[in-house]
């Protein structure tokens, strides 16, 4: 039970996290320079924005599950179970960041699902 947990807040913390963190970018702005002064300044809009915390402090909790979940389970299951976050990811990028997603891309998710479901037969 304690593994589903973890393998459960690796997949909606790395989801969360990389929904937020691409929302915080997108607020920042494409870096379109090297120029050491510019990227300073995108350095510091990036820190203090709240979406990339957020999504930085949401990452940080799905990589310490994902210890935890490695501690407790085959390293077998626990990748492969993790793989449903693509399809959690893509639905936060529907309903989140108003993305639009092709039906190419949710027939891609439907096999990654049932891929999932299927390594998780015991």
């Amino acid at each position: 039970m304690i593994t589903v947990l973890m393998i459960a807040l690796v997949v909606f913390g790395s989801s969360i996290g990389d929904v937020f963190i691409t929302k915080g970018m997108k607020e920042v702005g494409e870096i379109s320079t090297l120029r050491p002064g510019a990227l300073l300044s995108v350095a510091k809009q990036t820190i203090a924005n709240r979406f990339f915390l957020t999504g930085v402090f949401f990452l940080a909790v799905s990589y310490f599950s994902f210890l935890a979940a490695l501690a407790l389970a085959d390293l077998s299951l626990v990748v492969p179970a993790t793989s449903i976050s693509f399809a959690v990811k893509t639905i936060g990028a529907k309903l989140f960041l108003k993305e639009r997603i092709s039906p190419v891309r949710w027939t891609g998710i439907l096999l990654v699902s049932i891929g999932v479901a299927l390594i998780s037969v015991p």
